[in-house]
């Protein structure tokens, strides 16, 4: 591509942003707060880096999330729709079109005999904390993982041996024809880090996780046993986005990246954790490629000396060519 052919893509890209955020002004009353252009993404994701998406919005109902997601199909923008960002890494470059973030407006919590009903944007230590308070117990080994009911159930997150499987009832979704459905039971097609929802375009909107009556005290008593857990075996105090490869059969994947001496190993202000090998942190400035560059160093090395090839529990999205 020529300088004068890039250019032109730039102002056609251009155009057809400022037709999206025209059209969008005209249809949906979104405050300013809500629906922002240019956002840093190092500012919405637990690893602190990643360049601007083109449009961060935040839908307040499924209505609205809705309307834009058909708003960016008539402009043909694609969409990347986030909710804590915890379990990514978005490029330096950034993320072209639209970033949907399923967050506060879409975090509402209510009990249902001894149910509870969460939105997609609820923080799962927020769920965890008002499960605590109501007395129903299960939840627990949530309430220290940083992200949201609506990746928690699309990738049935979990920890100490407990998952999003174990407390889900049902889950309400946008398929991808934008129909509202509900799934329960064995439609949900939980496994190990998946689900229904993994690597499709349906998108969870809320949840109904199914408890069970405990004392609140306890149920408090084995949330703090967990959180000293975590404070003393996890690199909680850096950025990062949690455990960076899944389980191996027969394997744990901190200890064979400790056994191949990668742990402290750094790429820029990118680092395999020294307190937990199974954690890649950010030191302070990594960027995005730091972190990339570490991740492909762990895998190409771990293979080479055990012939195990670790897979990525991470997602890595946006502009990365």
């Amino acid at each position: 591509m020529t300088l004068a052919d890039r250019q032109e893509h730039l102002q056609f890209n251009q155009a057809q942003r400022d037709a999206f955020a025209a059209d969008l002004a005209t249809h949906l009353a979104l405050d300013s707060a809500r629906v922002r252009r240019d956002e840093p993404m190092s500012s919405h994701t637990t690893f602190r880096v990643g360049g601007p998406a083109d449009f961060y919005i935040e839908p307040a109902t499924p209505d609205e999330l809705v309307a834009i997601l058909k708003l960016a199909r008539q402009h043909h923008l694609p969409v990347t729709v986030l909710g804590n960002g915890s379990n990514v890494v978005v490029a330096d470059r950034g993320i072209r079109g639209i970033v949907i973030s399923l967050g506060q407006p879409m975090a509402t919590i209510r009990r249902t005999n001894n149910c509870l009903v969460a939105g997609a944007g609820a923080l799962l230590s927020r769920v965890a904390a008002y499960a605590a308070r109501e007395g129903l117990g299960g939840l627990a080994f949530a309430s220290g993982i940083p992200g949201t009911i609506g990746g928690a159930v699309m990738m049935n997150a979990g920890a100490y041996e407990h998952c999003m499987a174990d407390v889900v009832h049902s889950t309400r979704y946008l398929d991808t024809d934008w129909t509202e459905r509900i799934a329960e039971g064995p439609e949900l097609a939980f496994g190990y880090r998946t689900s229904l929802f993994k690597g499709t375009d349906r998108i969870v909107t809320e949840t109904t996780l199914c408890l069970k009556p405990q004392d609140p005290a306890e149920i408090q008593k084995e949330m703090n046993d967990l959180a000293v857990r975590r404070r003393t075996s996890q690199p909680l105090e850096l950025p990062s986005a949690g455990s960076a490869f899944k389980r191996p059969p027969g394997h744990y994947a901190g200890k064979l990246i400790s056994d191949c001496g990668l742990k402290g190993f750094a790429i820029g202000g990118a680092a395999v954790s020294t307190k937990h090998a199974g954690f890649i942190v950010n030191l302070g400035q990594a960027t995005a490629s730091d972190v990339a560059a570490v991740f492909n160093y762990v895998q190409a090395t771990v293979e080479r000396e055990t012939g195990i090839l670790l897979e990525r529990e991470v997602l890595f999205i946006g502009d990365w060519d």
